[in-house]
Protein backbone atom coordinates (compact mmCIF):
# COMPACT_ATOMS: atom_id res chain seq x y z
CA UNK A 1 0.00 0.00 0.00
CA UNK A 2 1.62 3.09 -1.05
CA UNK A 3 0.42 5.65 2.45
CA UNK A 4 2.60 3.05 4.06
CA UNK A 5 5.52 3.69 2.15
CA UNK A 6 5.47 7.11 1.50
CA UNK A 7 7.81 6.78 -1.74
CA UNK A 8 6.65 8.43 -4.90
CA UNK A 9 7.17 5.57 -7.48
CA UNK A 10 6.68 6.33 -11.46
CA UNK A 11 6.17 3.59 -14.00
CA UNK A 12 4.60 3.20 -17.42
CA UNK A 13 0.65 2.09 -17.12
CA UNK A 14 -0.60 1.12 -20.59
CA UNK A 15 2.50 2.92 -22.12
CA UNK A 16 1.69 5.89 -20.30
CA UNK A 17 3.74 7.18 -17.77
CA UNK A 18 2.21 7.39 -14.19
CA UNK A 19 2.47 8.33 -10.35
CA UNK A 20 2.05 4.16 -9.10
CA UNK A 21 -0.83 5.12 -6.66
CA UNK A 22 -1.47 1.19 -5.32
CA UNK A 23 -0.25 -2.15 -6.28
CA UNK A 24 -1.65 -5.78 -5.52
CA UNK A 25 -5.04 -4.39 -5.56
CA UNK A 26 -8.43 -6.41 -6.11
CA UNK A 27 -10.96 -5.55 -8.53
CA UNK A 28 -13.42 -4.41 -5.47
CA UNK A 29 -10.44 -2.04 -4.02
CA UNK A 30 -9.64 -0.72 -7.76
CA UNK A 31 -12.86 0.43 -8.50
CA UNK A 32 -13.52 1.84 -4.99
CA UNK A 33 -9.63 4.00 -5.83
CA UNK A 34 -10.52 4.53 -9.14
CA UNK A 35 -13.97 6.48 -8.20
CA UNK A 36 -12.43 8.59 -5.58
CA UNK A 37 -9.45 9.72 -7.59
CA UNK A 38 -11.41 10.21 -10.81
CA UNK A 39 -14.08 12.35 -8.32
CA UNK A 40 -11.10 14.82 -7.43
CA UNK A 41 -10.06 15.11 -11.18
CA UNK A 42 -7.08 12.87 -11.74
CA UNK A 43 -7.03 10.84 -14.73
CA UNK A 44 -6.79 7.18 -13.65
CA UNK A 45 -5.29 4.04 -15.59
CA UNK A 46 -5.24 0.33 -14.61
CA UNK A 47 -3.41 -2.53 -15.96
CA UNK A 48 -3.61 -6.39 -14.49
CA UNK A 49 -0.21 -7.57 -12.72
CA UNK A 50 2.24 -9.35 -14.17
CA UNK A 51 5.05 -11.80 -12.38
CA UNK A 52 8.48 -12.64 -13.61
CA UNK A 53 7.22 -14.97 -15.96
CA UNK A 54 5.08 -13.10 -17.98
CA UNK A 55 1.54 -14.44 -16.59
CA UNK A 56 -1.29 -12.31 -14.54
CA UNK A 57 -1.28 -12.63 -11.20
CA UNK A 58 -5.04 -11.51 -10.47
CA UNK A 59 -4.33 -8.34 -9.02
CA UNK A 60 -3.91 -4.86 -10.51
CA UNK A 61 -1.37 -1.36 -10.58
CA UNK A 62 -2.82 1.95 -10.07
CA UNK A 63 -1.76 5.31 -11.35
CA UNK A 64 -2.80 8.52 -12.29
CA UNK A 65 -1.02 10.51 -15.30
CA UNK A 66 -0.34 13.73 -12.94
CA UNK A 67 3.68 12.79 -12.42
CA UNK A 68 3.07 14.96 -9.70
CA UNK A 69 0.68 13.68 -7.74
CA UNK A 70 2.05 11.65 -4.43
CA UNK A 71 -1.51 9.96 -2.60
CA UNK A 72 0.56 10.80 0.77
CA UNK A 73 1.40 13.94 0.54
CA UNK A 74 -2.86 14.37 -0.89
CA UNK A 75 -4.11 12.88 1.71
CA UNK A 76 -2.23 14.30 4.68
CA UNK A 77 -2.54 17.88 3.07
CA UNK A 78 -6.68 16.97 3.29
CA UNK A 79 -7.04 17.67 -0.51
CA UNK A 80 -8.26 14.87 -1.93
CA UNK A 81 -12.33 14.96 -1.02
CA UNK A 82 -15.45 12.18 -1.04
CA UNK A 83 -18.52 12.84 -3.64
CA UNK A 84 -20.01 14.79 -0.09
CA UNK A 85 -17.60 16.76 -0.08
CA UNK A 86 -15.99 15.69 3.07
CA UNK A 87 -11.78 15.63 3.15
CA UNK A 88 -11.16 12.34 3.12
CA UNK A 89 -9.14 10.77 5.92
CA UNK A 90 -6.83 7.21 6.07
CA UNK A 91 -9.80 5.58 6.90
CA UNK A 92 -11.61 6.31 4.55
CA UNK A 93 -8.82 5.22 2.40
CA UNK A 94 -8.44 2.11 3.56
CA UNK A 95 -11.46 1.01 3.39
CA UNK A 96 -11.86 0.48 7.53
CA UNK A 97 -15.65 0.62 8.15
CA UNK A 98 -17.21 3.17 11.20
CA UNK A 99 -14.19 5.08 10.97
CA UNK A 100 -14.83 7.39 8.20
CA UNK A 101 -15.46 10.54 10.11
CA UNK A 102 -12.42 9.80 12.93
CA UNK A 103 -9.54 11.62 12.71
CA UNK A 104 -6.45 9.92 11.79
CA UNK A 105 -4.81 9.99 15.07
CA UNK A 106 -8.07 8.35 17.06
CA UNK A 107 -8.73 5.46 14.54
CA UNK A 108 -8.55 1.91 15.88
CA UNK A 109 -7.21 -0.71 13.43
Amino acid sequence: MALLKGTHLVAEINGVRCSIIETGLDTKRMEFLKEVLASNGYEVMTEPEKAKDGTSTGSYVMGVTDLLMNPVVKLYQKKLFRKDGAVINPAYWYQWPNQWDTPYWQVQR
